[in-house]
Order: structure tokens, then C-alpha cells, then sequence
């Protein structure tokens, strides 16, 4: 929607949750959370809602994304490895990797 509250756009349409969106920093893309593949996982649209991507396809929770201040990584939280931890990825979604180690469990 414009600033003021008017003129709201649906960008997504499925039957599955799609949540948690976040802008990057030129505006340009949106990041977001979504189970339509039966898993929370990151996608990115434009800011149209058009030119949807699937960032993230590990079978796990993957959550909260948030951009870098250079819009050039994506970071998230994720229990891809037992644990709920912090990763960190490239804005595309290659080169995921983790920068916690929490010992307890979920």
C-alpha cells in the first residue's frame, strides 16, 4: 500500500501461509516466509509481487528473514541442524551459513 494507508496490493495468492516480509534496503525486493512447499521456508519477490524465488529448501523451519544494510545477505533463523540458530546467506540464497552454535534443544 502507498504510505498513507490507501491503494493496498495482494501480492501473494495461495492456500499456505506466507508471513514475516521484509523489505531490502533499494525498495526493490521483498523477502518473506512461506509453507506452500509443506516447509517454512525464505522466498523473495519484487516489490510487484512478480518474479517469485525459493531461497531456502532444506525440509526445516526456516524463519525471520532480514536483510544486510547493502541488501547483499540475507539473514535468518533456522533449526536445520537440531538447534535453533542463526545463518546468515547470500541475497540469491547460495552460500548459507551458520554463525551460531546453541548446544541446547529446540
Amino acid at each position: 500500500m502507498d504510505a498513507d494507508g490507501t491503494n493496498p496490493r495482494r501480492l501473494t495468492d495461495n492456500g499456505e501461509h506466507d508471513s514475516n516480509p521484509v523489505w531490502s534496503p533499494d525498495g526493490q525486493h521483498i523477502a518473506f516466509v512461506s509453507d506452500r512447499d509443506g516447509n517454512e521456508e525464505i522466498y523473495v519477490m519484487d516489490a510487484d509481487g512478480t518474479n517469485l524465488r525459493q531461497l531456502t529448501d532444506n525440509g526445516e523451519r526456516d524463519s525471520n528473514p532480514v536483510w544486510s544494510p547493502d541488501g547483499r545477505q540475507i539473514a535468518f533463523g533456522s533449526n536445520r541442524d537440531g538447534n535453533a540458530e542463526i545463518y546468515v546467506m547470500d541475497a540469491d540464497g547460495t552460500n548459507p551459513r551458520r554463525l551460531t552454535n546453541n548446544r541446547g534443544k529446540q
